[in-house]
């Protein structure tokens, strides 16, 4: 006699117990997400990333999978964060001589922006009653995850919501950013792509090589230099501010 078909929920948690299924998720929801990105003429408000944190995370909800679980084998992506920053350095080799020439606007743009970033998001969660736990944990959110998780901790913020706060603004700039950009007439693919770094960190960085190679090589170079300069700048503001916080 043919055997019975077994429910399809002792078949998921055979496949949960898998390690590769959190990266197996992982890379079949980008790349239907991407899909979706492409067919529509690469509307930003359609962010592949947008897209596949929310597939997963809908998908971790329907299931009752652990963030644990997933993660166990979604770490091979995390891991490959790093080799891929260090990728950055190619198109900035390309764009050295102007990376030169223009040294002094990047050092200012570089300062302001960073300043403006944390500044800007402090007086408004600040001005909306958020308590100072909430505040500390909003100080690096425009840094990459790594390093704006280090200084949550290092100054009293949670660092698995800055993780989130990180994440949204990246997804959040990339998806806004091009129309901030019109609406201000700036037309130079070097500017847009400099703030986009400062402002979305790596989210933002892959959004501006996918429109110009230009605006991804100086939204690379702001991104690492936004990230080093929070590292040292953030904790050394919160000492001289957090009788006031």
């Amino acid at each position: 006699m043919p055997q019975p078909l077994q429910p399809l929920a002792d078949i998921w948690v055979y496949l949960a117990a898998t390690p590769l299924l959190g990266l197996t998720l992982t890379l079949l929801a980008y790349q239907a997400g991407y899909w979706l990105y492409t067919k529509s003429g690469m509307n930003p408000l359609l962010n592949p990333v947008l897209l596949a944190v929310a597939a997963l995370v809908l998908l971790l909800l329907a299931t009752n999978t652990s963030y644990p679980t997933y993660f166990e084998g979604a770490q091979f992506v995390h891991f490959l964060l790093g080799p891929a920053v260090v990728a950055l350095a190619v198109p900035l080799h390309r764009q050295l001589p102007d990376i030169r020439r223009l040294f002094v606007p990047i050092a200012g743009g570089l300062l302001v922006g960073s300043l403006t970033a944390v500044m800007s998001a402090l007086a408004l969660a600040w001005a909306l009653g958020a308590s100072k736990v909430t505040l500390l944990s909003l100080v690096p959110k425009s840094v990459t995850a790594p390093i704006a998780m280090g200084i949550a901790e290092k100054i009293g913020g949670i660092p698995a919501l800055t993780a989130v706060l990180v994440v949204a603004t990246g997804i959040v700039g990339a998806a806004l950013g091009k129309f901030v950009f019109d609406a201000l007439g700036i037309r130079d693919y070097r500017v847009r792509g400099f703030a986009l770094g400062i402002a979305a960190h790596g989210i933002g960085t892959a959004r501006a090589f996918q429109v110009d190679a230009e605006a991804g090589a100086f939204s690379g170079l702001a991104f690492g230099l936004h990230g080093a300069l929070a590292a040292f700048m953030f904790p050394a503001i919160y000492l001289a501010i957090r009788h006031f916080l």
